[in-house]
């Protein structure tokens, strides 16, 4: 592919290539609502939501700002109960950092007087907060030096440093960690970590980059961008069915599950069963959908009208208690239509 030939070393001249990325991103940096604040509060929400959902789906469906309109501030969250906790982080899955957040607000509160510490090793010691969402915090709620890597920053960094190791290993990582402490702006911590990860998200994005318009194109040493960076070979898909039930009473009550695993403890969903079970009963909905390594091909099986049919979890609920409870999106998905329908 066309590129601008390597001119300088971003390690040696950190100075020039911290004031390029620096100049670029105060004219081009996008306005993102988390970069609005330096609650230190509002910075943590954000980084959780963004480890495992997309920006796009954070912004364009609401969740941020629906979950701070919740829970504002650290003393609301350590309060928060488990239903309204999991109602308003519906939709983006991995409910268990749900319940991470508010392991660190009740930590907030009960070891730093409900205010966010500033020194690393008092983040590091917060539940959950590891070394990059302690960076985090340190750099873009109280703008001091920090190195930030996540999945843009460490793509961007192989390729700047033509890095043919990989990333997502134990090694890989910590050249990847080092490489980034040395480039970090100890001046412009914010506007730094802010710009290297907009950095990876436009211009060194997946795939082919644009590297004819990257402000620090003449900073970066590899010749073959869209190689790098190498990663750990995926583990191979698995295809699982799930048969749920749907099952009402005369009342119109819905027969409804809650889970107890730890990925979903607390959720509802419709009630599973073996497939012998219900493999006489009409398929009234199906869905697919994929989690971690799994493609999950969910049919729902329409079981009519019954006075009984519940098992140790399941409880009957009404319309209007199904849709207040919180659920994953796929079950929510066939629920809402099968609701439509019946």
């Amino acid at each position: 592919m066309l590129k601008p030939r390597w001119e300088k070393d971003a390690v040696q001249e950190r100075e020039a290539f911290r004031d390029a990325l620096a100049a670029w991103f105060s004219v081009n940096g996008k306005d993102y609502p988390w970069r609005r604040t330096s609650d230190p509060y509002a910075v943590l929400v954000s980084e959780v939501m963004l480890q495992q959902t997309q920006i796009a789906t954070v912004l364009g469906r609401g969740f941020y700002t629906r979950f701070l309109e919740a829970f504002p501030d650290v003393r609301a969250l350590a309060a928060a109960e488990d239903e309204p906790l999991l109602k308003a982080w519906e939709g983006l899955g991995y409910y268990r950092r749900a319940r991470m957040l508010r392991d660190t607000a009740r930590a907030v509160g009960e070891h730093h007087g409900g205010k966010f510490p500033e020194a690393l090793e008092d983040l590091l010691g917060l539940p959950g907060v590891g070394r990059y969402t302690a960076g985090a915090v340190r750099a873009f709620a109280f703008d001091l030096p920090a190195a930030v890597v996540d999945g843009n920053v460490a793509r961007a960094i192989s390729r700047l440093m033509d890095f043919h190791g990989t990333v997502d290993d134990t090694a890989g990582l910590k050249k990847i960690w080092e490489w980034a402490e040395t480039l970090a702006d100890p001046a412009r911590p914010r506007i730094f970590n802010s710009a290297l990860m907009e950095l990876g998200q436009t211009f060194c994005r997946p795939g082919v980059p644009d590297c004819l318009s990257c402000p620090v194109a003449s900073f970066c040493r590899t010749r073959g961008p869209e190689l790098l960076p190498v990663k750990r070979k995926k583990a191979e898909v698995t295809v699982v069915a799930e048969h749920a039930l749907w099952l009402r009473d005369r009342k119109g009550r819905v027969l409804m599950h809650r889970e107890q695993g730890k990925r979903r403890e607390g959720l509802w969903r419709l009630p599973l069963r073996n497939a012998e079970e219900v493999v006489s009963l009409p398929v009234a909905a199906s869905h697919r959908y994929t989690i971690t390594r799994y493609r999950v091909d969910l049919s729902v099986h329409d079981g009519g009208i019954s006075k009984a049919g519940e098992r140790e979890g399941d409880e009957w609920k009404t319309p209007e208690e199904v849709l207040a409870l919180p659920m994953s999106s796929p079950f929510r998905v066939v629920v809402e239509r099968m609701l439509c329908e019946n």
